[in-house]
């Protein structure tokens, strides 16, 4: 999933001794598995070419992994161009994503060099993932929807709720405004705790915020991730999963079945034959381990 060794990750600090080190996705498997979950998208954990390579020799290796969220320099929009036709020869390429969550400019998104990237994902028909964590970067949605009408986005996390604090605001408004643009979508991940700890979240804690996304998205624009392995820092890929399931129990099938996986499959447009590949190999390790 990463390897210092590999590739830079700046934000990885020793702060993060957990999660500091070389992560295979051998790793995940057992959960997966657990979980039920045959397929697997995985997204870009490094603004560099490096990290993305190494997400594709994971996916060669890996028929689990379906598809990939790479990285192309945004900032630099020909750089960006002539990088997204090379990783689009390989079909499990299907977005890009860029840390902004990391640079300090929470106004980046709409500097012109950027603007021209992001007309350059829209150009080729690529998706983007939007890593919000502040309210700024929420605000931004509706004016990159009016700049690229055609892009489509899915913010990560749900932009990070204030799970765990007394004022929803200005995330329960911010969130629908987002969702005006029905090419935008969402992904039901990451909702831990907004306080000190982390991983002091609860299932009636995150409950309000899946039903907001519900209510202003649709099902049929939300999706479930695992946000693994940074997960680990907030009680793993399995108190994650069951805590989600609580709350997606409460749900109708039809609307289980978009956030499980219809979703993401359309929105990614993944390769049915990659998906067809990850549900044999899941069905392969059910097998042996029984």
């Amino acid at each position: 999933m990463w390897d210092p060794a590999c590739a830079r990750y700046d934000w990885l600090t020793a702060e993060l001794a957990p999660i500091n080190r070389p992560i295979e996705f051998a790793e995940l498997r057992p959960a997966l598995r657990e979980a039920g979950v045959d397929a697997t998208v995985i997204v870009q954990s490094a603004d560099n070419d490096d990290d993305t390579d190494l997400m594709l020799r994971t996916a060669e290796a890996n028929p689990e992994v379906a598809a990939v969220v790479a990285y192309v320099p945004l900032a630099r929009p020909a750089a960006a161009a002539d990088r997204l036709a090379e990783l689009r020869r390989n079909p499990k390429v299907v977005g890009i994503r860029n840390l902004i969550h990391n640079i300090p400019d929470p106004d980046w998104l709409l500097r012109p060099d950027v603007d021209e990237g992001l007309g350059v994902l829209e150009g080729a028909g690529v998706t983007f993932d939007l890593v919000a964590v502040l309210p700024r970067h929420l605000e931004h949605v509706p004016t990159l929807s009016a700049r690229h009408p055609g892009l489509k986005i899915v913010i990560d996390h749900l932009a990070k709720p204030p799970v765990g604090l007394d004022d929803m605001e200005p995330w329960w408004t911010l969130i629908e405004r987002a969702a005006e643009n029905p090419l935008v979508h969402a992904k039901v991940s990451g909702l831990y705790s907004a306080t000190a700890d982390s991983s002091a979240w609860t299932v009636d804690a995150i409950r309000p915020f899946v039903m907001r996304a519900l209510e202003v998205f649709g099902a049929d624009r939300l999706m479930y991730g695992g946000d693994w392995p940074i997960s680990l820092l907030s009680g793993g890929y399995r108190r994650v999963w069951e805590g989600l399931s609580v709350v997606f129990a409460e749900l109708g099938s039809e609307e289980r079945k978009w956030i499980l996986g219809g979703t993401a499959e359309r929105f990614y447009g993944i390769d049915a034959a990659a998906l067809e590949a990850a549900r044999e190999a899941s069905q392969i390790h059910v097998d042996s381990s029984e």
